[in-house]
């Protein structure tokens, strides 16, 4: 059986022990990234909404370096959006600038009502590389 090992960036945000969670999980050579959000390192939200997005994958960047994976390891993304019409083509802006060029990794958007203060999140699933 696999065993499950917590991963958590160097600059650890409040949220992680607010609302008890790790902000990844590593399992074999598979990691699932938790929902990252654009926060202040209190835990508070971003209220620029671009800055808030950039936060969200500074964090996310964080978390995978944390586990020795780039954004490049990525396989599948989804992003929750509590406003997807208006707020689409910032966050691609912001998207290209992190992802870079093709291939992109699986992407699933979701439109949602309540993100606990936010307006963005960003969780994902990489493979972790093998040392060489």
């Amino acid at each position: 059986m696999t065993h499950r090992e917590a991963i958590f960036p160097a600059d650890r945000h409040a949220l992680y022990e607010a609302h008890r969670y790790s902000a990844a999980i590593r399992s074999g050579d598979l990691l699932g990234v938790s929902g990252q959000v654009g926060s202040r390192p209190d835990g508070s939200p971003e209220p620029d909404f671009e800055r808030q997005v950039q936060l969200a994958f500074e964090n996310l960047t964080a978390v995978l370096k944390a586990a020795g994976c780039t954004l490049q390891d990525v396989v599948d993304v989804t992003t929750f959006h509590t406003d997807p019409e208006s707020q689409l083509e910032t966050i691609m802006a912001v998207r290209d600038r992190f992802v870079g060029a093709a291939p992109y990794p699986n992407w699933t958007a979701v439109g949602v009502t309540w993100l606990a203060g936010f307006d963005f999140e960003i969780k994902a699933i990489a493979r972790i590389p093998t040392a060489a």
